[in-house]
């Protein structure tokens, strides 16, 4: 008998804790061709903008040691052409449609909130705090995400302009010094939960040509490389947290990195950075987290949520099977 993938986010229900990470699989049309998205617990959205996008220049990406760095600078046709075409795409195909957005104000993510909430089907909103505070109070091009006051005053212009029955979850940086308190600030403004981690930033020198690999010379850090800080963010905040969805991200590429994130106390799991030399890991990954389960004699994947912080009451063979 197969094992139970069915999780939430929030009060929605999924068939599968297994989601694409924000910015790794575009709006789904890069994926259909591999796999069937609509078996995917959800498609994260690239992070998309109240105006159209070019970007920064290229070269964009970079491959590092067990990992990538990537700098593309947000990308994108626009809150307009989101809904117009992205948008009715995925829902024709019957994926879930989570929207990661993006701004320089509260203002904007209040603005994009306001338009996704006025759509039908958008299954819930993830807040990428990962952008510069461009009315950052005297430290302008300082990102949401590196202080809690910036990211639950984002939160709150969201909540407050969007439909109650969305999820909306805010999407949390490392790259700071006590990532609970971002959490939790988080959450007192009104997000239903947390996605964590984002990538954390890194820089690469081409020693050929001695210049900066990037042509926007820093980069943010994703891939196996940042998989332990992900597990370590996501422990943390769970302990704080506890009653707070979680969707765990950071170098996931097999079943076993899904079953990891979740012992942490993750709900759910986003896979990005493996899709770019295996636009089929998704489903993959989603056959050895059942298999992982199943050798494990666990039928359902919402009982491992958070129970690595639990007390051993459970007794586990050299298999990892419970008894």
């Amino acid at each position: 008998m197969p094992a139970d993938l069915r999780t939430r986010l929030a009060h929605v229900e999924l068939p599968s804790p297994v989601l694409t990470a924000a910015g790794c699989a575009g709006a789904g049309r890069e994926l259909a061709q591999f796999i069937d998205i609509a078996r995917v617990g959800a498609v994260i959205t690239k992070s998309v903008t109240l105006e159209p996008r070019a970007g920064n220049p290229v070269p964009r990406l970079a491959e590092t040691p067990s990992g990538m760095l990537s700098a593309g600078g947000l990308q994108g046709p626009g809150i307009d052409a989101f809904l117009q075409r992205d948008l009715p795409w995925l829902l024709s195909r019957g994926a879930r449609a989570v929207v990661s957005i993006a701004g320089h104000t509260a203002r904007e993510y209040a603005e994009l909130a306001t338009r996704l909430s006025d759509a039908a089907g958008v299954t819930a909103i993830e807040v990428n705090l990962g952008c510069p505070d461009a009315e950052g109070g005297g430290r302008p091009g300082r990102l949401f995400a590196h202080d809690p006051a910036s990211a639950g005053q984002v939160v709150a212009a969201v909540r407050g302009s969007g439909r109650w029955d969305i999820p909306v979850f805010a999407k949390l940086s490392p790259d700071v010094t006590d990532i609970v308190a971002v959490a939790r600030a988080c959450v007192t403004a009104g997000a239903d939960g947390l996605s964590m981690i984002n990538t954390l930033p890194g820089m690469a020198i081409d020693v050929a040509t001695m210049r900066p690999t990037l042509a926007a010379v820093h980069g943010g850090l994703s891939g196996p490389a940042i998989r332990p800080v992900a597990v370590r963010c996501v422990w943390q905040v769970r302990e704080a947290l506890p009653d707070v969805p979680l969707i765990g991200a950071g170098g996931v590429r097999a079943g076993t990195d899904v079953l990891e994130l979740m012992l942490a106390g993750a709900s759910m799991v986003a896979v990005g950075t493996a899709l770019f030399h295996d636009p089929s890991a998704c489903a993959r990954i989603q056959r050895e987290l059942e298999e992982e389960l199943l050798a494990r004699g666990i039928d359902r994947v919402a009982d491992i949520i958070g129970l690595a912080h639990q007390p051993a009451v459970f007794a586990a063979d050299r298999h990892g099977r419970l008894s």
